[in-house]
């Protein structure tokens, strides 16, 4: 049996430490934190700040012009996004909540990239059924409800362009996915979908363990 690779457990002091060796936050993503923090509970929804800083390098070092989410919360991933973006590139979000997003919007504007946004508030699963079935995005982010992410997946991949990335995230369900008597509707949905990314023809992956999981896949030509 092979040797398992070295992998380094992140307790508190470990993941201090790596966020303090990162591009510092800028103030619009300080106050947006901040602002999403007074949420109460909902504000897990919110990507960590590591993850964030990834999703904009990611975009910004595949040249990516054309980008989708699916989940938009209070913003912080679309506008790492965005700003990972050129001037003219253009990120279209996808989110149910006027509530929630008008705190991205807000975000956005104080960060001069809402004119690289489009924000469509309906059903994620309506609204890329109805785009072009041509290769139009060159990155996705997927970070919505679980159940939904088989419809989120196939609707984007068959619009990534070859060569482009979709990242999904909460693929370890804070590790449950590995836990057998954990068995509800989220965990399950999560591992059937970890499952049909694996099998999927028109893709290569790979998991992360970056925040509560992270799946980075790449479309083949």
């Amino acid at each position: 049996m092979l040797p398992k690779p070295k992998f380094t457990a992140l307790d508190d002091a470990l993941y201090d430490y790596l966020l303090a060796h990162r591009s510092p936050d800028d103030a619009v993503v300080r106050e947006l934190r901040e602002e999403t923090a007074r949420l109460g509970g909902w504000a897990v929804m919110q990507i960590a700040p590591d993850q964030a800083t990834f999703l904009r390098i990611l975009v910004a070092a595949i040249g990516a012009r054309r980008a989708v989410e699916v989940g938009t919360f209070t913003g912080l991933s679309a506008l790492a996004i965005a700003r990972g973006l050129p001037e003219d590139g253009r990120l279209l979000c996808l989110d149910v909540s006027e509530e929630w997003t008008a705190i991205a919007r807000r975000a956005w504007a104080k960060a001069g990239v809402e004119g690289r946004i489009e924000l469509e508030i309906a059903p994620a699963a309506e609204t890329l059924r109805a785009l072009p079935e041509e290769a139009t995005f060159d990155f996705a982010f997927i970070d919505a409800d679980k159940k939904g992410y088989p419809v989120y997946w196939d609707e984007i991949v068959r619009r990534l362009r070859p060569g482009g990335l979709i990242a999904v995230d909460n693929v370890l369900w804070e590790g449950d996915v590995v836990r057998p008597e954990q068995q509800d509707d989220d965990v399950v949905a999560i591992r059937r979908f970890n499952e049909l990314v694996i099998a999927d023809p028109r893709v290569e992956s790979v998991m992360l363990a970056l925040a509560d999981g992270l799946t980075i896949a790449r479309k083949l030509p």
